[in-house]
């Protein structure tokens, strides 16, 4: 078992757990540590030191609640842990901003596995908010984003009930929201020439497998691989299955 520690130092809060080659985790807009639980607890065990921070959603200010002050909060963050190249994973949001600091910081950026990434189109949860309180509409939204219900848990869906109540939080979370379909990368992703693993679910309702496709077409070294009956969030549907095509691209790519 792989020692995890929570850490909370240079303005960051983040869970670091193994030694090797430098993994970065993002998280999305509603995502957290728990999203990630079969990744870091797998790749530790073969080589790989998993670093994942807690992006700044709630606390940074207004102004800076978007995608690029994102990508530079990241690379801030690489540099302080004085690391060269990373490879970064996201999903979701934080696949977005794995794409916009490959472009603004390609020389950090060692390899890019995104899955379910935002950055050309997303279906978002924004239209549901006039009904946050009434809990089983959130649940039902909540179970609408995996192919299996069961993969929300009263735990998963309580902490989004929780948020979604949260009037702060939600300014964020909508001014974050906003900034993603903004910041569409379309023209972007042919400059971006990171080797790319795209990872989707072929049941994601959220950023559906067109986006997918639409990804592998416009990202120059990128390679997309399908998890059938899964939904947004492949690593926490199949987390055995997206661990073993993550491991494999990389001994593929020499990662």
């Amino acid at each position: 078992m792989q020692e995890r520690i929570h850490v909370e130092k240079g303005g960051y809060k983040y869970l670091t757990s193994g030694t090797g080659k430098p993994i970065i985790i993002l998280h999305g807009l509603m995502g957290g540590l728990g999203n990630f639980e079969g990744f870091i607890s797998y790749f530790p065990k073969i080589g790989y030191q998993i670093f994942m921070p807690e992006l700044p959603i709630y606390t940074a200010s207004l102004i800076n609640t978007n995608v690029k002050y994102f990508a530079k909060f990241i690379n801030n963050f690489i540099k302080f842990l004085k690391l060269d190249e990373v490879i970064l994973v996201g999903n979701s949001l934080g696949g977005h901003v794995g794409l916009l600091h490959a472009k603004l910081f390609p020389q950090f950026t060692k390899a890019l596995v995104l899955t379910g990434s935002s950055g050309l189109y997303e279906n978002a949860m924004g239209d549901t908010y006039p009904k946050r309180g009434d809990y089983e509409f959130i649940k039902k939204k909540t179970q609408d984003v995996f192919y299996s219900a069961k993969t929300a848990t009263k735990e998963i869906v309580d902490e989004i009930f929780e948020v979604v109540n949260d009037r702060k939080k939600v300014i964020k979370i909508l001014a974050m929201a906003k900034s993603a379909i903004r910041h569409n990368m379309a023209k972007d992703l042919p400059k971006i020439k990171v080797s790319t693993a795209l990872i989707w679910g072929k049941n994601d309702n959220v950023t559906p497998p067109e986006v997918a496709y639409e990804f592998n077409k416009l990202l120059p070294n990128s390679k997309l691989f399908w998890i059938k009956n899964c939904g947004h969030a492949p690593m926490m549907e199949h987390p055995k299955e997206f661990n073993n095509i993550v491991e494999k691209w990389f001994a593929k790519k020499n990662i």
